[in-house]
């Protein structure tokens, strides 16, 4: 089971940010972001605490839930804005899938996240406005209604000189974002 991504999950269900549960389980809002990256791990008791903020308990956490999710609607999306862009998670815990989409909007005169080398292929469809990729030391102009579809060779962003913000559904296998 993947604690981080569980305790993500059960979060963004709960509509809590990161401070939010921070405050409601008196930790770290830095602690509860590592440990939703599995970047550290909560002991016991420290798990207990995080859990009775969720609304739930250890036994109900590990229990294996037998129904898998096929269908998200926009109720399930979890939303991460920052300055430059937003993403929309729109697949929640894609992580542990074999691909991970995202809807980004890319706002005007921005660059999204920079997605380093790796072994795996990405895709993206721009839904509104216009990007550039920019895909190791090459640039490529991408409009509404065009894909791109590069392997993960080379470091790669978007970027949004145009007026107005764009629109992209952007999916990497293995998950990277």
């Amino acid at each position: 089971m993947d604690i981080g991504q569980r305790i993500k999950q059960l979060r963004i269900q709960n509509e809590l940010t990161l401070e939010e549960l921070a405050s409601r389980s008196e930790l770290t809002k830095g602690f509860l972001s590592q440990v939703e990256r599995n970047l550290t791990s909560p002991s016991v008791s420290t798990l207990e605490d995080i859990l009775e903020a969720l609304g739930t308990d250890l036994a109900t956490f590990f229990k294996d839930s037998k129904e898998t999710k096929v269908v998200f609607h926009k109720d399930d999306y979890f939303i991460d804005e920052h300055e430059e862009y937003c993403i929309h998670w729109i697949v929640p815990n894609a992580q542990k899938n074999e691909m991970e989409p995202i809807l980004l909007e890319l706002h005007t005169n921005e660059t999204s996240m920079v997605i380093e080398p790796h072994d795996g292929e990405e895709f993206g469809y721009v839904l509104e406005g216009r990007i550039t990729l920019v895909y190791g030391d090459k640039e490529y102009p991408v409009k509404k209604g065009e894909t791109f579809y590069i392997n993960g060779k080379a470091k790669n962003y978007l970027k949004n000189t145009a007026k107005n913000d764009a629109k992209v559904l952007w999916i990497t296998t293995p998950p990277r974002f």
